[in-house]
């Protein structure tokens, strides 16, 4: 009988998926044994010190207390034991504070034991996972996870479920200045916007662009197409040559699609060279415009 308990035991700790030493005793009551998930005191609770976000709307919160009214906690959240009846978040703080809100005394929580370095992970990924963080929380969440867990972008992309190009575009937004990250912060621009502006080199560029963006509400293809013609100004030069031609230009490429029945395209560069393009949709199509040229 006690070697079938040691067994179920075992499979329990694999199931939650944490170390045997976290069922042992020791908590000070049987109902809050840590790798258990219990009821436990809202006032017992004490904040996460590693969590990422900053910010929780109030409007989203409301709702989340509104269903916690009428259909109760249907996620515990996840705290770590630090003495008696005493614990400390790990995750769940919307659901914890929605439950503050309706007035609850408790609330079911998975008990753990974690160090500091699996407590800020453990609240990282469950943000980047479930939270609608804003593009810099992300992106500073995936660097927290670099350097105070020592995760690799492969760890990274396995923990959180996303592609390795995916976490390097984010962190990539870190090296835009404070005040384009405020923006991005703020709404102001978006993801889209952002990934444009950090192909450009020069920062007063970049914060030019971005004053741009929020006055005049510039869209993300508007800047790509700005920040192309800066990196690349032979691609604007040549825009701005195929846009020259003089009157009498006009003039002959509408009198010869006529003639040949066919849409003619004619180039001319500011010294005076170019061509004539005169397309055609088949053979018998090209011995017709051949006749004409006779």
């Amino acid at each position: 009988m006690n070697a079938k308990k040691q067994a179920l035991g075992r499979g329990l700790s694999a199931l939650l998926a944490i170390p045997e030493n976290e069922a042992m005793d020791l908590n000070d009551n049987a109902s809050t044994v840590v790798g258990s998930i219990a009821s436990i005191s809202v006032d017992s609770i004490d904040a996460n010190p590693f969590q990422p976000r900053t910010e929780f709307e109030e409007q989203a919160l409301n709702e989340l207390a509104a269903s916690i009214r009428h259909q109760g906690i249907i996620q515990p959240i996840t705290v770590r034991k630090i003495g008696h009846d005493k614990y400390q978040l790990i995750s769940g703080e919307r659901r914890l504070r929605a439950s503050k809100i309706v007035g609850l005394e408790e609330i079911p929580a998975y008990i753990r034991i974690a160090t500091d370095s699996q407590m800020l992970e453990m609240a990282l990924v469950e943000n980047i996972q479930r939270e609608n963080l804003n593009a810099i929380e992300v992106a500073l969440s995936y660097q927290a996870l670099i350097d105070e867990c020592k995760l690799t972008q492969e760890q990274m992309s396995e923990k959180v479920g996303k592609n390795r190009t995916t976490i390097t575009n984010y962190l990539r937004l870190l090296k835009l200045p404070a005040e384009i990250q405020l923006d991005i912060h703020d709404d102001k621009i978006s993801m889209g916007h952002a990934r444009a502006l950090i192909t450009l080199d020069n920062i007063d560029q970049q914060l030019s662009i971005t004053k741009q963006i929020v006055e005049k509400g510039l869209s993300v293809r508007e800047v790509e197409k700005m920040v192309r013609m800066i990196n690349n100004p032979e691609e604007k030069k040549q825009k701005k040559i195929t846009k020259s031609l003089p009157e009498t230009y006009h003039n002959a490429k509408k009198s010869l699609s006529n003639r040949f029945s066919s849409k003619i395209d004619i180039k001319r560069n500011n010294r005076g060279r170019g061509n004539i393009v005169i397309p055609f949709i088949s053979d018998k199509d090209f011995e017709r415009i051949l006749e004409l040229l006779k």
